[in-house]
């Protein structure tokens, strides 16, 4: 993931692009089989161990998909960590330092 953070008085705005395939399963490929859905099911972005967004996805959002938030109570030098879980059980957790 790529994390961007800007700090304007004590609101956090942030922006994520995520990389994931996010396949909807109702594609089909070059031999007309269906491709499987695989797709991000729930992000959830902690501020200090504080989660500060939960988002419910599904099939119907892009592949790489962009995310941008705002949170307030943030300053520069604070931890925040952005986790996803698709349908097929993967995880990924990253981590950045508000700048």
């Amino acid at each position: 993931m790529r994390i961007r953070t800007q700090v304007q008085g004590d609101k956090v705005t942030v922006r994520v692009l995520m990389a994931h395939e996010m396949e909807s399963g109702q594609r089909k490929d070059a031999s007309g089989q269906v491709i499987p859905a695989w797709f991000i099911q729930e992000v959830t972005a902690r501020h200090n161990d504080r989660v500060v967004l939960t988002a419910q996805w599904g099939p119907a959002v892009s592949k790489n998909p962009y995310l941008q938030f705002s949170f307030a109570g943030g300053k520069a030098g604070d931890k925040l960590s952005i986790s996803w879980t698709d349908n097929r059980g993967d995880q990924r957790t990253d981590e950045v330092t508000i700048a």
